[in-house]
């Protein structure tokens, strides 16, 4: 500390000098040079170091300097997510790069066939005191339902891309915490485009709705995030409260889907077969979380987990973008 009281710079960690990305082990408990925020900083004032501010973005590894710290420069594998290791980390990426390819190449072919069918998004705004008749909705815009499907696909292209090339070493780095920020930014932005297309197709097409709709949807992937921040790999306790508040919001936007599908005198066929089929898969993303966290079976490796959340993001948005074109888009 009285280094830095006297301006002089931080001194790097003679265990860490130089180095921006985790060695990960492959098995047993090996020692391990922990990830750190920026070449030659040290986490946090210890034995030939002096404290830094620098701010590592997942601060999760801050027990990790603990252990850094109080072994005298290395730290055992406790602290690496469980399944995360050079083999895994190689086929991710391969995953990664395969996804990218499935995802652009159905955003292209949505793009290309499926024509300009549109479904308005309506307002029906005040007039007159509390109580009054309401007035006739009005149209805001006209959206147009394939474009929307590309854009979520494209997302999900752009996602894995980064992750398998530019941003292959934070994404890495991430996973051996225990955490995949892209993945929660990536699925707050397209589930939420997602949801908002199961909105159309059931009769909410009130901005109001959508939006507050879309709201309590981001809160549930944000949730999702929250859940993977409180519990790094060197825990010593699992927090489930972050899952179960997501699971709350999450369920908000299904129970007004429900209410309007459920109450409608007709419902065509393939909305129906949506709106099951996409339940059943959003749920399975929550699922599979608490699978995890409990570690249950395979889910004990938290690359398993990431294996299964690329599963279920393509074949969930598969699912609806080819559903509505077979349904709506295809004639």
């Amino acid at each position: 500390m009285t280094a830095m009281a006297t301006g002089s710079m931080p001194t790097p960690c003679p265990a860490v000098r130089g180095s921006n990305h985790p060695t990960l082990p492959a098995a047993g408990r090996r020692p391990v040079s922990p990830p750190v925020g920026k070449p030659g900083r040290c986490f946090a004032a210890g034995p030939g170091c002096s404290a830094s501010t620098d701010p590592f973005e997942v601060p999760q590894w801050r027990g990790m300097a603990e252990k850094h710290h109080a072994t005298g420069g290395t730290v055992t594998d406790e602290t690496v997510a469980v399944g995360v290791d050079d083999r895994s980390l190689r086929s991710l990426r391969r995953w990664n790069l395969g996804l990218t390819v499935l995802h652009a190449a159905q955003a292209v072919a949505v793009l290309v066939l499926g024509g300009t069918f549109a479904i308005s998004v309506t307002a029906a705004f005040p007039q007159g005191p509390p109580g009054a008749a309401a007035a006739a909705p009005e149209t805001l815009v006209d959206v147009r339902i394939s474009i929307v499907i590309a854009v979520f696909l494209l997302l999900a292209a752009l996602d894995h891309g980064l992750t398998a090339t530019a941003l292959r070493d934070r994404y890495e780095r991430d996973l051996a915490a225990g955490i995949n920020r892209f993945r929660w930014l990536e699925y707050s932005l397209s589930a939420t485009l997602m949801i908002w297309l199961i909105c159309l197709y059931s009769g909410i097409t009130d901005v109001a709705a959508l939006l507050g709709i879309g709201g309590a949807n981001t809160a549930m992937i944000l949730f999702g995030w929250i859940q993977e921040r409180m519990n790094p790999p060197a825990r010593a306790r699992t927090a489930m409260m972050p899952f179960w508040f997501g699971t709350v919001a999450g369920l908000a936007p299904w129970l007004a889907i429900a209410v309007l599908v459920i109450g409608a005198e007709t419902v065509p066929g393939f909305v129906v077969a949506i709106f099951v089929s996409l339940l059943v898969f959003f749920a399975s993303f929550g699922i599979n979380q608490w699978l995890q966290y409990r570690g249950i079976g395979p889910w004990r490796s938290y690359g398993f987990g990431e294996r299964a959340y690329l599963v279920l993001s393509l074949v969930a948005k598969s699912a609806l973008a080819w559903q509505i074109f077979a349904g709506s888009l295809v004639s």
